[in-house]
């Protein structure tokens, strides 16, 4: 069943903008999942085929860049530092057209500054951080549990997380800028220490 009025909306990308549409507009406690699906003139049975849930509206089909993220980690070709790889696919990661800019920015006020999305939120950053853990481990030798690439994946976060507080607070600023300087804050401190365990693996210590 399908209302009239408006176009109805058939992917998850489509769901993902009205809903942060709509989030901005009227508050996202004060929109239900039957206003998104009226607005999308879907039924709220379909809308839950898409989402579970109103708070991973707010996130899109994350779980789609993660999957991307993950395989071009994976498809680094072992030459290249471990930071710069790092480097590369995390601001690969961020990058919106320009033209996406404003929804990008709409999006990330919500999960950034919503406290009814926090707690979602860090189920999506934890999906976030290991498989950050998951590279640098595979480069280490060692478990993505350890402490060592888990501490460097809590950095890389904190790089991200400070990076859109900036960009969402300054209209003017480059977000690919502002996470390559945090980046470089982090890698500047996991380069030394991925020498020091090369040296001291291959001396046998």
């Amino acid at each position: 069943m399908t209302r009239s009025g408006r176009p109805q909306a058939t992917t998850k990308a489509d769901l993902a903008d009205l809903a942060i549409v709509l989030f901005t507009e009227r508050g996202f406690e004060s929109t239900s999942v039957d206003d998104v699906a009226e607005a999308a003139s879907i039924s709220r049975r379909t809308l839950f085929r898409y989402y579970p849930s109103k708070n991973a509206l707010a996130w899109g089909d994350f779980a789609a860049h993660l999957a991307e993220m993950r395989q071009e980690l994976a498809a680094t070709p072992p030459n290249v530092p471990l930071g710069e790889s790092l480097r590369r696919v995390l601001i690969s990661f961020n990058r919106v057209a320009e033209s996406e800019h404003e929804a990008h920015r709409r999006r990330m006020r919500l999960l950034l500054k919503v406290p009814a999305l926090q707690g979602h939120s860090m189920l999506m950053y934890d999906e976030w951080r290991q498989i950050v853990a998951a590279h640098i481990a595979g480069r280490l030798g060692s478990s993505p549990n350890d402490h060592v690439p888990q501490s460097f994946a809590w950095q890389f976060l904190g790089a991200s997380m400070a990076a859109y507080d900036q960009w969402l607070d300054d209209a003017d600023s480059d977000l690919a800028a502002l996470l390559d300087e945090g980046y470089s804050l982090v890698i500047d401190g996991l380069i030394p220490y991925v020498e020091h365990v090369l040296v001291s693996q291959r001396a046998g210590l």
